[in-house]
Order: C-alpha cells, then structure tokens, then sequence
C-alpha cells in the first residue's frame, strides 16, 4: 500500500537561550511521507535549514523508541501531540493532515527552563530522584529472586510506577506546573516492594518536600495522566500523599519520644 504524502506549515519555537526572547518562525514541509516519525520530520527540517547555510533546530532526542524520555515537545498545545500513551518519538505524520499548520513548542513550566529553542533543562527531576531513589540491601551474595514473595497486583502496581521515563509531560500539562505524578511514580515503584520498606516513610518525605522547592502544587486537575506516555494512573498520587502523611506522623511520634 503507498503512503500518503503531505504539505505542512510549521510554526516553531525558536529562543537563542534561557535569556533571549523567543519567536514563532514558520517553514513549509512538502511531500512528508505519513509513514515518518515526528522527529524525522524535524530531521528533515534541520537538514534544509543547514544546507541553506542557517541553524538547526536545537530538540532533545535519544533511543527514538518511547523509552528515554527526552523528546520533550508542546504540539499544538498538546504534550507529545495528539496520540494517547505515545511519546513524541512515536508519532508519526499519519496523525495529522495536508494543509495542516502544527505548532511546536518547548515544555512550557518555570521548573523546566529553556536552554535552546525546544530544549528545556530537567535537572529538576533529577534532584527529586537524588533525594531518595535508593534502596538499603543487606551485603553479602544476592539472594535468589523467588526467595522474596511478592503479590503480583503489588508487582504489577510497582511495574507501572516504573514505566515513568521522566519526560516531564505531566508538568507541561498541568496549569500549576506540578510534578506530582512523576514524584509519585518515582517513589511508587520503591515503596511498594519489600526491597523498598527500609527507607520508605524517609524516601517519600526527602523526594516531596524536594519537589515542592521547584515545582507547584497538585490540583487534581488529571492532566498530567492525560498527557503521560505510559498513562501512568493518577492513583499514584493518592499512594504518595497516604504515605507522605504517614511519614510526618512518625517523624512527630520520634520527636515527642526524644
């Protein structure tokens, strides 16, 4: 079966860096096969742009299969653009029609700044993950992995807290500029498995008081499950505010003890 080719108008971000002002600038695509992934589109692009003797366009881009969580990008007022539990990396021009002017833009939060046209820095995230994404294992030989019971509604829990690729598209879609659900999927993962008790009420209370430095607060708007790749469940959320609260009324039974 052939593919479908299309004529667009891209309107792209372009910002020389975190202190310059930004601007829309707008270029044709012609012929794009609907069969091409949406950054190679944006390869194609680039390359135009270079052999014209201008600048590329600066975006972030890894494994181009949904899994390193760099392609960061606003498509027409989306996070990832208009396909459900798919990373920009995964969708393809199929989505969109000829005619079609798409608007591309970098992750819109005051924690995520710009470092170059759709690039965004996520440093942010990686203080949260610093602050407590680590685990205490007694030293000695590694134990056998059947030797520790776990119910497989808690793995299967734990294992879609782990599918979180840090992306920030959460943050991008909330009003609030929020990190509640990666925050909770970064200590769901953990606190939910046997291996993660020993610093469970220390973990989730170092990474949330870490993310309310840099980011806002949790409204329960639901973008962010809306926007997230792996449509991770905001039930995430409830599982970190239920242990949050646990965890400052330990700390307040400690110091009454002490």
């Amino acid at each position: 079966m052939s593919s479908t080719l299309k004529n667009l108008t891209l309107k792209v971000w372009r910002q020389a860096g975190p202190g310059s002002k930004g601007h829309f600038e707008s270029h044709t695509i012609d012929e794009i096969t609907d069969e091409a992934s949406f950054l190679e589109m944006l390869d194609i692009l680039n390359e135009r742009l270079i052999s014209q003797g201008n600048e590329a366009v600066v975006f972030d881009h890894d494994c181009r299969e949904g899994i390193c969580g760099t392609c960061s990008l606003m498509i027409n007022g989306q996070a990832h653009g208009p396909e459900r539990g798919t990373a920009t990396c995964q969708l393809h021009m199929r989505k969109f029609s000829s005619g079609d002017t798409i608007v591309i833009e970098p992750w819109r939060a005051s924690a995520f700044p710009i470092v170059r046209d759709l690039m965004v820095d996520r440093s942010a995230f990686d203080r949260i993950v610093e602050a407590g994404g680590f685990i205490t294992a007694a030293t000695g030989g590694a134990p056998d992995a059947n030797l520790i019971p776990i119910p497989k509604p808690v793995a299967d829990a734990a294992m879609d807290a782990a599918q979180c690729i840090g992306c920030g598209a959460c943050v991008a879609a909330c009003p609030n500029g929020a990190a509640n659900l990666f925050t909770a999927a970064k200590i769901s993962h953990l606190n939910l498995l046997p291996q993660g008790q020993a610093e469970r009420f220390s973990r989730v209370e170092n990474m949330v008081e870490t993310m309310d430095e840099h980011f806002g607060s949790c409204t329960n708007h639901g973008e962010c499950e809306a926007a997230c790749p792996k449509e991770i469940s905001i039930d995430m959320i409830a599982l970190m505010n239920a242990d949050y609260r646990k965890a400052k009324v330990k700390n307040r039974k400690q110091l009454a003890r002490s």
